[in-house]
């Protein structure tokens, strides 16, 4: 069975879109993290249109005034309804923890931490939240991290996700629009546009310096 995990969209419909293009599976986990970014009323529509098992990020608990009011009717009722967890093909998938949609867990994480965020789980769980790419296992549980459609720290401006395999995982890359983002994302009035075309598409997150900046903010 081939699964599609994509996660941490960050209302990037047009990264949605071109990484649904590309994919070629039996079944779409969403992986959360939906909302925080400059079109979150298209992406919410294109997500609630997919045949997909979606799962709630940290960021539909946490939506901002502006991306309220942007939302169609009963969207952000709907995001906060779902669920924290899905389990396809025996792969259990969560945007962050099984039981909470908030603790930080890098490539560099200590395996002990790993182990307490993860208590347990056994076998594999594929996460989102840190927008970096990894396959860690440690003991019998094995942790595999998406990456980000809409907002990943990879060194690259493009659209990271993962496809599994009768549950191994294959890291995938799409490229995307990028002159397109910047114009959209400039154009949409979103309060953070600007910085974040500054920081996110005019230049590439480095990888190594996002690792280190989210395990000083999980110590």
């Amino acid at each position: 069975m081939r699964v599609a995990a994509l996660y941490d969209i960050h209302a990037m419909p047009w990264a949605l879109e071109a990484v649904l293009a590309d994919v070629d599976a039996d079944a779409i986990v969403l992986g959360g993290d939906y909302l925080y970014g400059p079109y979150p009323r298209e992406t919410v529509a294109a997500v609630r249109a997919l045949d997909a098992h979606v799962v709630r990020g940290n960021c539909e608990d946490m939506a901002e005034e502006w991306e309220r009011a942007q939302l169609a009717d009963g969207d952000l009722d709907w995001l906060q309804s779902l669920p924290l967890t899905a389990t396809v093909d025996g792969v259990l998938f969560c945007h962050a923890a099984p039981t909470s949609n908030l603790p930080i867990t890098t490539a560099r994480t200590p395996d002990e931490d790993v182990l307490r965020t993860f208590y347990g789980v056994d076998g594999s769980v594929v996460i989102g939240h840190t927008h970096h790419q990894f396959d860690r296992t440690i003991g019998g549980l094995r942790v595999i991290n998406a990456g980000s459609v809409g907002m990943p720290y990879e060194g690259e401006v493009a659209a990271f996700w993962t496809l599994l395999e009768d549950g191994e995982p294959s890291f995938r890359r799409t490229p995307i629009d990028v002159e397109r983002a910047i114009a959209t994302t400039r154009a949409s009035g979103w309060p953070h546009g600007a910085g974040f075309v500054e920081e996110n598409l005019l230049v590439a997150v480095c990888r190594e310096e996002a690792i280190e900046t989210l395990e000083r903010r999980r110590t």
